[in-house]
């Protein structure tokens, strides 16, 4: 097997079952913005064996794309590589197809990496993503550090941390919804002095607008994904 080769169906049933370790991210040219961070998967629930990660281009140029993992044999990527268009984002899908005993409690890496379209991948970025297989959810739960009692957090958090979740009410998602378009127009504005642009000056925006507007929309959908 190619060192941190993607994750692709049939591709790896022809190669070797030996993991790899990926070299260090730390250092990476381009940012490269997607969510979440880690992925949990639970042998007991069936939903968790499917996650999904999104993946954000804030910039005013196509991005280039491509998944790897150090344990590509146990997931399915789908679409494990491609392009982003301009002041957009993308859902990949992966799947943990190994569930099993035998690999509780182990974490892999995937790792994302990003260039833009026509460049090298030597001159993009790159971000490693945690993935966890778990035995069940509530052991899972009860592992996890105990929130200081001094932090008053917002009622969903809680029930989404506690495995309990609440259903939203009518205002509540409507303002999410409103929350999530406006998120969206940011993102799909263009950035200043683009020349390219036909809109007005006073209509462009900034890129920490635009990162601010990838980040509500990202902690959004970690909202509607455990509700």
């Amino acid at each position: 097997m190619q060192r941190g080769g993607p994750v692709r169906g049939e591709e790896e049933q022809r190669r070797g079952t030996t993991e790899h370790h990926l070299p260090s991210a730390a250092h990476s040219p381009l940012p490269v913005f997607i969510f979440p961070p880690g992925l949990d998967f639970y042998a007991d629930d069936q939903t968790s064996h499917k996650q999904v990660l999104t993946l954000y281009n804030p910039f005013p140029r196509v991005l280039r794309y491509k998944v790897l993992s150090t344990a590509p044999l146990r997931y399915t990527v789908v679409d494990s590589e491609g392009l982003v268009k301009p002041n957009s984002c993308i859902d990949i899908v992966t799947r943990h197809r190994d569930i099993s005993a035998r690999h509780y409690g182990t974490t892999d890496k995937f790792r994302v990496e990003v260039w833009e379209e026509g460049g090298g991948r030597g001159a993009g970025g790159r971000k490693d993503i945690t993935a966890t297989l778990h035995p069940t959810k509530l052991a899972q739960r009860d592992r996890s550090p105990q929130v200081p009692l001094s932090w008053n957090q917002p009622p969903q958090v809680f029930s989404v941390r506690q495995g309990f979740p609440r259903p939203i009410s009518s205002g509540l998602f409507s303002l999410y919804i409103l929350v999530g378009l406006v998120s969206l127009v940011v993102l799909m504005l263009p950035l200043h002095g683009d020349p390219r642009s036909l809109l007005h000056e006073n209509l462009h925006v900034s890129i920490i607008q635009k990162l601010v507007a990838a980040y509500v929309l990202g902690l959004l959908t970690m909202v509607f994904l455990q509700g």
